[in-house]
């Protein structure tokens, strides 16, 4: 069984009956209930197509957010080798939030960083829920830097709802630590490419998401603020959320069109939890793609990313 999302009922609904009948099944109580579980798997599977291809941007919000969404230690368990991670700043400590390291994919050796929610209570405690803290960011420039030496090229991963916004980041200077990120990303001589898989909150994501190529999955969201910490500000009433959402234009639809990001990988029905190994693998598919683009390509990447962030907003 799903964390079903609240608009999600109808199909909770159904996916209740079917577990009902095939426990009965299980029990013998019943003589033949295949014919209707296979009818109400296909009500299933009409439902969820119908909810899905007219989402509100406030419920691909919701989607976004899903526990059960895929995480960053989950796709590179599944598509990367010989993972080996780095830990600290090398000059206050080391944050969770952030899991970077160096590894191999498809026999090519890459760096990473992504930012880690968690999955249960006891590691989004662990991992700060995805919210990083200055020294997370110093860590994550050491593995540009390390990324750039070695000739690597760097892949990130993004899901946070945005930096950790306490007193404490803030006495040991969060917004210098993300300004520093940004310009190392910006300044790397490697190809980097960057994937939205969950959500991507203000600067707490462009930190590692400045890239040659920006992907994001089919439901993910991408903004400069919160749904919530937009309406709070623009009306003083988070429960505007819903407008803030329709207006900031966050989804990855909105922002391909922007040309905000370079392209969608799609998700299986229902989100990305209903097929976490199809969404991954499509992911990889996509990175492989691109890498093989660059692998062949007489780029100056510095040059080729300053012109992709200087043509943002020029024929809006």
């Amino acid at each position: 069984m799903y964390n079903y999302l609240d608009f999600e009922k109808p199909v909770a609904d159904l996916e209740g009956k079917i577990l009902e009948l095939k426990k009965l099944a299980e029990n013998g109580e019943a003589v033949d209930v295949g014919d209707e579980i296979s009818r109400l798997e296909k009500r299933v599977r009409d439902a969820l197509r119908d909810i899905y291809k007219a989402l509100t941007p406030w419920q691909k919000v919701q989607v976004a957010r899903h526990p059960d969404r895929p995480h960053c230690v989950d796709y590179i368990k599944g598509l990367f080798n010989d993972f080996t991670p780095l830990a600290g700043d090398r000059n206050f400590g080391e944050d969770q939030a952030i899991v970077g390291g160096f590894a191999r994919f498809r026999g090519e050796p890459v760096a990473i960083i992504g930012q880690e929610k968690g999955s249960d209570t006891a590691s989004r405690l662990k991992h700060n829920f995805g919210s990083v803290r200055p020294e997370g960011y110093r860590k994550a420039v050491r593995l540009m830097e390390l990324a750039d030496r070695f000739n690597i090229p760097l892949l990130t991963l993004v899901d946070t709802a945005g930096a950790y916004p306490g007193v404490n980041a803030e006495e040991r200077g969060q917004a210098e630590a993300i300004a520093r990120s940004t310009s190392a990303c910006l300044g790397l001589k490697v190809p980097s490419i960057s994937v939205v898989i969950g959500e991507g909150g203000s600067g707490g994501a462009i930190a590692i998401a400045t890239a040659n190529r920006v992907y994001m999955l089919e439901h993910a969201i991408y903004s400069v603020i919160s749904p919530e910490g937009a309406a709070s500000i623009l009306w003083r009433d988070t429960t505007r959320s819903k407008d803030a959402a329709t207006n900031m234009k966050i989804t990855a639809q909105d922002l391909l069109e922007l040309k905000i990001i370079d392209a969608i990988v799609p998700e299986p029905l229902g989100g990305a939890h209903r097929g976490p190994e199809a969404v991954i693998a499509a992911t990889g598919d996509l990175i492989a793609k691109t890498m093989k683009e660059f692998s062949g390509a007489n780029t100056d990447f510095r040059e080729q990313r300053r012109e992709k962030y200087l043509a943002m907003g020029r024929n809006l």
